[in-house]
């Protein structure tokens, strides 16, 4: 990566934050234009004004992003806000956007509509291929979508990235291609590149309860375990844990015992969100009928600590070439559990990452690379690295 310049605001008029953003960026690279701008925005923004405006500010309509419920760089953060990374690679990587539409309707189809504006499926003319996936994830489908995509581009190519957010609301969320905010669709920035992209992936989650079967789910919500309502589980945990579940008000448990879906590779988390009137919980994400799951814990240096795992796994994955920019994807619901502490998170992030990065936080994070936990996740830090 020849140049990267990072920008955050806070300016709540969302087409002076587009301005403000699209030129520093421009700023940045001495008065030329950005190849690309990867930007994600709080659901208190007018994104239609402030994608505008970057773009005219930038003078760059190649623009992939999200809304998001956290944004930050390596040097600052907040609600409320926009950030923003301008990408000048010369002749060394090449940027295309593709968009899928649809997405709840008819996830194969939506994947299809992303790679046909991909370049280097049939014949890259670079040796190595990735792509950033923001996707709205309250359309659902998410795993069968970064299935789909894998299926359509013969697992040629490397996935990071995550689902769009609303400032933790879980109304309405939107993915951003270029001018344009769209719901129940999903955006990807191909990157094409002379030298390997890094992704790493980590969540520092462990099981604290004895494994569970799924005897019923039903999409994102479980409706019993071990044959019994959902809310069972919970309840009995709690009890023998020594933790209080508010059933009226479940979500503080809820942030701290997620749960964990056993699989060969480790754990891919859920975050539980509501109990519904027949017992059965209602999670971020869907839950394999079938599947032996466990209650999981974690402590905030675990969750630092699968922060800098993840960076560093990224940072290996370059294959010796020099770190460039950077991005940094976590949950929602590490943000809410951690509090101020998620700051020492991107710290540790900072610590690795030598030019910085710029990220938000997501309703799920997508990875998929050779030597990682690829997928759909929760809870789960996922950081990608170009390379300089």
């Amino acid at each position: 990566m020849k140049q990267v310049h990072k920008a955050i605001t806070a300016e709540k008029n969302s087409e002076a934050a587009g301005r403000q953003l699209g030129q520093e960026i421009r700023q940045g690279f001495d008065g030329a234009a950005p190849d690309a701008v990867v930007v994600f925005a709080s659901a208190q923004h007018d994104y239609q004004a402030m994608l505008a405006a970057l773009a005219d500010a930038a003078g760059c309509e190649v623009i992939v992003g999200a809304s998001s419920a956290g944004e930050y760089t390596n040097n600052a953060r907040g609600e409320g806000m926009v950030s923003a990374m301008g990408l000048r690679a010369a002749n060394s990587m090449k940027f295309s956007v593709g968009v899928g539409r649809e997405l709840s309707v008819d996830p194969a189809g939506a994947a299809a509509q992303v790679v046909r504006g991909f370049h280097g499926v049939a014949d890259s003319p670079m040796p190595y291929r990735s792509a950033l996936v923001m996707t709205d994830a309250l359309a659902g489908h998410t795993d069968a979508l970064v299935e789909e995509l894998t299926l359509a581009t013969g697992g040629n190519y490397r996935f990071f990235g995550g689902g769009a957010g609303d400032d933790g609301l879980f109304q309405k969320t939107h993915i951003f291609a270029g001018r344009e905010a769209v719901s129940n669709a999903v955006v990807a920035l191909e990157i094409l590149s002379e030298k390997p992209v890094g992704v790493g992936v980590s969540h520092g989650w462990e099981p604290a309860g004895e494994g569970l079967r799924v005897t019923e789910s039903r999409g994102m919500t479980i409706v019993s375990l071990n044959g019994l309502p959902a809310i069972e589980a919970f309840k009995d945990f709690a009890q023998q844990t020594g933790q209080t579940l508010d059933l009226q008000a479940p979500m503080p448990f809820f942030l701290h015992n997620v749960v964990g879906i056993k699989s060969g590779e480790g754990y891919r988390l859920r975050v539980p969100l509501a109990i519904n009137e027949d017992g059965s919980v209602a999670c971020a994400a869907p839950v394999p009928e079938g599947a032996v799951v466990h209650l999981m814990k974690t402590t905030e240096q675990s969750a630092v600590n699968a922060a800098r795992s993840a960076a560093g796994a990224a940072l290996k994955a370059l294959g010796g070439s020099k770190p460039g920019a950077a991005f940094v994807f976590d949950c929602v619901a590490t943000r809410l559990r951690l509090g101020r502490a998620f700051e020492d998170e991107l710290q540790a992030c900072a610590n690795l990452l030598p030019n910085g990065f710029v990220g938000c936080n997501t309703y799920g994070q997508i990875a998929r690379a050779e030597g990682q936990f690829g997928g759909f996740h929760n809870c789960t830090a996922v950081v990608c690295v170009l390379p300089e």
